[in-house]
């Protein structure tokens, strides 16, 4: 009987929540605003005295390869790495 009780409570509370979430959504939403749309017009940047210059890039990307600079030894009793 407790369980019934509380699968009712617990479903009186969630049917009560999205009432309230629809009815505050109502109210406080832009439903029917009366207000015209603000809209933005293009921006365009300050000018703030500053100098911009401006850099070609490469023709390609410089592609180095890694390469460790500490090596280790396989301790004994490992098998030994495999190699790449």
């Amino acid at each position: 009987m407790q369980a019934k009780q509380w699968k009712l409570g617990s479903a009186t509370i969630g049917v009560s929540a999205v009432v309230a979430m629809g009815a505050l959504g109502g109210i406080f939403g832009d439903v029917g605003s009366a207000e015209p749309e603000h809209v933005a017009g293009p921006v365009v940047p300050l000018a703030t005295g500053q100098t911009v210059t401006t850099t070609t890039p490469p023709p390609a990307p410089e592609i180095s390869v890694a390469s460790p600079t500490v090596t280790a030894t396989t301790p004994s009793g490992f098998a030994p790495a495999p190699g790449p």
